[in-house]
């Protein structure tokens, strides 16, 4: 069975959750960072850029805890192929 390579990035620490995401949204266009950070922000009741400051603080968790419905699906694909390149 392959390795979850998220679940490696979490035991082994290489970087930090909010690093990994910050380096994820500069590679992903602009139409899917803003629906990510838009997800977020209705999700938790606040602004897109809180939701920005969130999901790449240094001690923020893996971004897929933070995206929720059928938006979730589409950024675990995109998220876990940059985690597996990276």
């Amino acid at each position: 069975m392959r390795k979850n390579p998220i679940q490696s990035h979490k035991k082994n620490n290489t970087m930090e959750n909010g690093k990994l995401t910050n380096l994820f949204l500069k590679k992903v266009d602009l139409k899917t960072k803003n629906a990510i950070l838009t997800n977020i922000a209705n999700h938790y009741g606040i602004t897109v850029n809180e939701a920005f400051e969130e999901i790449t603080d240094s001690e923020a968790e893996s971004l897929l805890d933070y995206v929720t419905g059928t938006t979730r699906a589409a950024v675990s694909l995109y998220f876990k192929r940059f985690v597996a390149a990276f």
